[in-house]
């Protein structure tokens, strides 16, 4: 259940502590599972990318145009190639490369980032490596990634390929929360796009760009306005 509650027009105003506090006896009576989330803070994410910018770039369009709801507080990536737009938007830009041996060193740099500037969630914008089962862990609930297909299809690399290869008629994309079994994760948000016969791998990857920048603006809001209810490997959005 999602309730949003206003105090009414002379009602004595309570701190969120106070709400916390007297809601707290009635929580452990019915054993719940609860929390309070002022609507007039914006959630922190970062964002996480590698060497496709749509869906970054149309992120942080919908950020200062106040349309997604959160604030960015920074950019991590395992490649220098968007430093520029980050930083027009006036964004730290954290380069992290990663290799078989620097892998574990740059997750710890993202989460030790996130923890200093107090950040709810990542965002997989197109992040084109795994995440270590420690790092998903850590974030349970807290990272989003956007899959180029219409999940549970064509998991894992080149997922339009793989549509075109079976010829199929309709291609997709999946904002789903990161787990540590790859593209399992409780799905958020899907779209979908027909497309025909006459198509290429890099047509469906074209069309596909618009699918992936809409579906995951959809479901960062929605995360970031507590519409999204975790329920075992499903989600319950409250839209």
């Amino acid at each position: 259940m999602r309730t949003a509650f206003r105090a009414s027009d002379g009602a004595p105003t309570l701190a969120l502590a106070e709400l916390q506090a007297g809601f707290a006896p009635i929580a452990r009576r019915f054993g719940m599972a609860w929390a309070f989330h002022p609507t007039s803070r914006k959630p922190l994410i970062v964002l996480a990318v590698s060497r496709f910018g749509h869906c970054l770039n149309d992120l942080m369009h919908r950020w200062r145009s106040g349309w997604l709801k959160a604030d960015i507080v920074g950019v991590v990536s395992n490649h220098d190639d968007f430093r520029q737009e980050v930083e027009w938007h006036g964004l730290p830009h954290l380069y992290r490369p990663v290799t078989p041996q620097t892998k574990a060193e740059a997750e710890a740099d993202f989460l030790a980032y996130m923890a200093e500037h107090d950040c709810d969630l990542l965002v997989l914008a197109r992040y084109m490596q795994v995440l270590s089962a420690q790092t998903v862990n850590a974030l349970h609930g807290r990272c989003i990634n956007i899959h180029h297909s219409f999940l549970p299809g064509f998991k894992g690399a080149k997922p339009y390929h793989q549509a075109y290869a079976r010829g199929v008629k309709m291609i997709g994309a999946s904002a789903h929360y990161v787990t540590a079994d790859l593209d399992e994760g409780p799905i958020i948000e899907q779209g979908v796009e027909r497309v025909t016969h006459a198509d290429t791998p890099d047509d469906l990857i074209e069309i596909g760009r618009d699918l992936e920048c809409t579906v995951l603006a959809r479901a960062v809001r929605w995360h970031g306005e507590h519409r999204v209810l975790l329920a075992g490997n499903r989600t319950v959005v409250f839209r």
